[in-house]
């Protein structure tokens, strides 16, 4: 084949393992044979819609085998996959299609008006109706299109696809991540965590952020395995689906997990069968580990963020206990380090900026060289943004983020060391900490918590509760109760809104 890019992994798992179940969802299943011969199908519509080499080709929609054919059609032309965050707003959607001058914009589970909206007011040519509403019906494009092979030159440095960071400050990015980046990071994701052929993969977190797609959904589908698509996250059907389907391994984020341990047939659930709990987008707090922990499960888990595809760090199960809160050590194709403001790796305690290089880091952003060049250290190292130590055996251990750190009186406060003594709070649900303004010492900790149902605990209690187990500094010198806290939908707070709303 010339074709070496992803959107060639369904005809080389159909030469392979044809009848294998590659894709479940909603009591349907599609085995390789068959998502090989729709991806062919579709690449040929979309190549009779116009679409070409590094032509842009979004898709909106939740978790569904249409989000998957239309990454490989894509990948087959050499075109361009833009995934669209489903949660995100109008102006927010409008931005991401103009800015990557998408011309196709396949659809799912949107309302008319919606999608009328967008694609009018991108100026999109050509939509695709999965289930419906605007534009040409999916299923009867692919009906009447051809099966005769694609195989188009893509080599490992072309790009894949652009996905769009959370742009929790400012308009979002476009983080272009190459054919090269994706294969990359499966391999790392194979090596690391020894995913089997015989993997049965519940994918419920969103495609459209990187952890779901790049460290379960797409190792698993390279290795032949079969991946359960969900398209929402609800906690009780997660323990009935791994029950029913012997799930072997999943994604999610810590606040999925401490929603399946409080869900009502948690201790009842039988899941023997899982082998890999992937763990990322968030520190995973000690309580969330210890629940698991119980049930004779631990974490495998994962730093890493959009622009490298995703993996950066991994922390094996082995280590989950003796390494408690440590991030990991970097990935077999990839290299981290610690580096000091300037420039030198930091000692074992320093605190330093956590930089990445590898075959699975990100070239850039889509047509923004001046962030593109400030994202990068001398010798394409790209700057994380967030703080981390590293020990003695080379384990590096986050901190916080840069941009989020508190500096109170000289001292720096990092907010999630803080939120995770609070969440050992056992009427604690959940917890951010902001700095605010202060007269005598320049900026101040704020603690924002909601308490779970039921709870009378008081801010006074809370606070006494911190002074057995931090610094004096550290405590937060006001605590405010809320009903909620902003997140995304990788489970990350969004400390933004919540200075916006708390900060006064």
């Amino acid at each position: 084949m010339r074709n070496q890019g992803i959107g060639s992994w369904p005809a080389r798992r159909d030469r392979r393992s044809p009848r294998r179940t590659a894709l479940l969802h909603e009591g349907r299943a599609i085995d390789y044979a068959e998502l090989h011969d729709r991806c062919t199908r579709l690449a040929h519509a979309l190549r009779g819609a116009g679409v070409g080499r590094g032509d842009r080709v979004a898709f909106l929609g939740p978790n569904h085998p249409s989000y998957l054919e239309t990454l490989f059609a894509a990948g087959l032309l050499g075109a361009v996959f833009v995934p669209l965050n489903t949660r995100l707003a109008a102006p927010e959607l409008l931005h991401q299609l103009t800015d990557s001058g998408s011309t196709v914009l396949v659809h799912a589970g949107q309302s008319a008006e919606r999608v009328k909206e967008l694609a009018e007011g991108a100026g999109v040519g050509t939509v695709l109706a999965v289930d419906g509403g605007p534009g040409a019906p999916y299923e009867e494009l692919l009906a009447a299109a051809s099966t005769e092979p694609v195989d188009e030159e893509v080599g490992h440095e072309d790009v894949c696809l652009i996905m769009y960071t959370s742009g929790t400050t400012g308009r979002s990015k476009g983080a272009v991540l190459t054919h090269g980046n994706i294969v990359w990071n499966g391999l790392n994701v194979l090596v690391d965590t020894d995913l089997a052929g015989d993997e049965v993969a519940l994918v419920a977190a969103p495609l459209f952020h990187t952890a779901a797609l790049n460290m379960s959904c797409l190792p698993v589908l390279l290795k032949g395995g079969t991946v359960l698509l969900e398209s929402s996250f609800d906690a009780a059907r997660t323990l009935r689906l791994i029950e029913r389907h012997r799930v072997t391994c999943m994604f999610g984020v810590p606040t999925m997990y401490d929603a399946m341990a409080a869900a009502p047939g948690w201790a009842d659930a039988d899941l023997t069968s899982l082998r890999n709990l992937l763990c990322g987008g968030a520190p995973v707090p000690t309580r969330t580990a210890q629940a698991y922990l119980d049930r004779g499960l631990a974490f495998v888990q994962g730093y890493g963020m959009t622009e490298t595809a995703p993996g950066a760090l991994i922390l094996d199960r082995a280590d989950s206990v003796s390494r408690a809160g440590s991030a990991g050590v970097p990935h077999f194709f990839t290299d981290v380090q610690v580096l000091l403001p300037s420039g030198e790796e930091a000692g074992p305690g320093e605190k330093g900026e956590v930089v990445v290089a590898g075959p699975n880091v990100t070239p850039g952003y889509w047509n923004l060289p001046e962030a593109t060049a400030a994202a990068f250290r001398d010798g394409g190292r790209f700057r994380s943004g967030d703080v981390a130590t590293v020990d003695e055996d080379g384990y590096v251990r986050l901190v916080d983020r840069l941009k989020d750190m508190i500096i109170s009186g000289g001292e720096n406060i990092y907010p999630a060391e803080v939120e995770d003594a609070l969440l050992g709070h056992p009427d604690v649900a959940e917890a951010a900490v902001i700095g605010v303004p202060d007269a005598r010492w320049g900026e101040v900790g704020r603690a924002v918590v909601v308490t779970r149902a039921g709870a009378t605990v008081t801010a006074e209690e809370l606070i006494a509760h911190l002074e057995a187990r931090l610094a004096r500094y550290k405590i937060p010198k006001s605590v405010v109760l809320a009903p909620d806290l902003p997140r995304n939908a990788t489970g990350k707070l969004l400390k933004a809104p919540i200075r916006a709303r708390y900060g006064a």
